[in-house]
């Protein structure tokens, strides 16, 4: 799923959220909705680069199975972001 140095982690599966958490803190999280839209994207700057939002983008298409969208607005980043996984819709 992730990078395989970040086996220790665990997924939490809320709904419209899907956090990622070691013991010490949060990695990253989505927030979503039932139509596909991303309302919020985070990962912990000291975790970025490593396909943490990519995989998080993923298990959001496969629990919505629809393409996702996102929610204005839309931080640069997170236009970057969005536009570097467009294959993956």
């Amino acid at each position: 799923m992730i990078n395989k140095n970040y086996h220790d982690c665990e997924l939490i599966k809320n709904d419209g959220v899907f956090t990622f958490r070691n013991k010490n803190t949060t990695i990253g999280f989505i927030r979503f909705n039932e139509k596909g839209e991303v309302e919020y994207i985070f990962v912990n700057p000291l975790f970025r680069k490593k396909g943490i939002a990519k995989t998080l983008l993923k298990l959001t298409r496969d629990k919505v199975g629809k393409k996702l969208t996102l929610k204005e607005p839309i931080s640069p980043m997170g236009s970057k972001l969005f536009k570097s996984v467009e294959k993956l819709n």
